[in-house]
């Protein structure tokens, strides 16, 4: 089992004297630099010169600079912006700024774990991964808790990577809910894996899957919609508070023997045995190479998908029903 850190496992004056750097400023970015900057941390933001978050990061009380000069001033050199666009900027406003005994985090394993980045052996690689993303990690911080998070160390130079690790964690407010010990093999994989098979891939499959079956059996698509996609958040938060079991006694008995008895037949031998197909793919870099590629050839299938996906009759009929309701909150910008 990993071993856990809170606040007092952590000593946050550690990195009280350096200067971190966030490249990016998106999600995960203004989370990380906000909490780090109230945390009484020296913070700066990398971004590129025609970066629409440049005024943003400025307005919300945070220095700016190009990701070259970040890279020259910090000691802590955090890369968020996606996986996908890391190595062209490492290789091209990182890597040639780089000075022994600076260290370099990541949010995700992936370009570290790939092969993607390959740093020099005379600085620290760490990874601080809030499990959530980045406008719970804001919110949570303001609340005087925090997001759980998870840490590897890749290259421990100076031989005190791990403690400025968790000093960062304390500083975005990770250790306040819990800091797991990782590496860079298992958070990646274990992160692709759930995204594709279950968080993210398998419950749109789901949902969709259901409310076609009800509407092509001739019910009417918005009582599909709220059978088979409104009423999910509902039992997600139930499990997300209690487990399982949790949600199995808060349901009504009628619901919950469906669930045991009907859920094994969706999920069957076959489901399972893609599953570990899946995650071979994930380990032998087989995925990898495929969205590496896809992207260098500019996202055609990639594309074409998202456009299938936001076409199906689900979003306008979502879009339509969530007008009416007010409670509903806004997509996140």
């Amino acid at each position: 089992m990993s071993k856990i850190y809170y606040n007092k496992d952590a000593d946050i004056k550690i990195i009280k004297k350096k200067t971190i750097a966030i490249i990016g400023y998106g999600s995960q970015g203004h989370a990380h630099a906000r909490n780090l900057h109230d945390s009484g941390i020296k913070v700066m933001v990398g971004l590129r010169k025609n970066s629409a978050f440049w005024k943003r990061a400025q307005k919300d009380g945070l220095k700016v600079v190009t990701v070259p000069e970040a890279a020259k001033q910090a000691d802590i050199i955090t890369i968020l912006i996606p996986d996908d666009k890391q190595r062209e900027m490492y290789n091209n406003d990182i890597a040639p700024h780089l000075t022994k005994g600076q260290a370099l985090a990541f949010g995700h394993g992936f370009n570290i774990h790939f092969g993607q980045i390959n740093p020099p052996k005379d600085v620290d690689v760490f990874m601080v991964a809030p499990k959530g993303p980045g406008h719970l990690v804001r919110r949570t911080y303001e609340q005087g808790a925090g997001v759980p998070c998870l840490m590897a160390i890749h290259q421990n130079a100076t031989k005190k990577a791990k403690k400025i690790a968790l000093a960062y964690a304390k500083g975005i407010g990770g250790t306040r809910a819990g800091v797991l010990e990782t590496n860079f093999k298992e958070e990646t994989e274990t992160d692709l894996f759930g995204e594709q098979v279950v968080l993210c891939g398998g419950v749109t499959e789901l949902i969709r899957s259901g409310y076609d079956t009800l509407v092509d059996a001739g019910y009417d698509p918005n009582l599909a919609y709220f059978e088979c996609l409104h009423e999910l958040k509902l039992l997600v938060d139930l499990i997300y508070e209690g487990g399982i079991g949790n949600m199995r006694y808060s349901i009504s008995t009628t619901a919950a023997y469906g669930d045991v008895t009907r859920g094994p037949r969706i999920i069957t031998d076959e489901t399972r045995a893609e599953m570990k197909k899946i995650l071979g793919e994930i380990q032998s870099g087989s995925f990898a190479k495929e969205f590496i590629l896809e992207n260098k050839a500019n996202r055609p299938m990639f594309n074409a998908l998202l456009k299938k996906g936001k076409d199906h009759p689900i979003e306008q009929v979502g879009e339509k029903l969530r007008k009416m309701m007010p409670f509903v909150g806004k997509k996140l910008q």
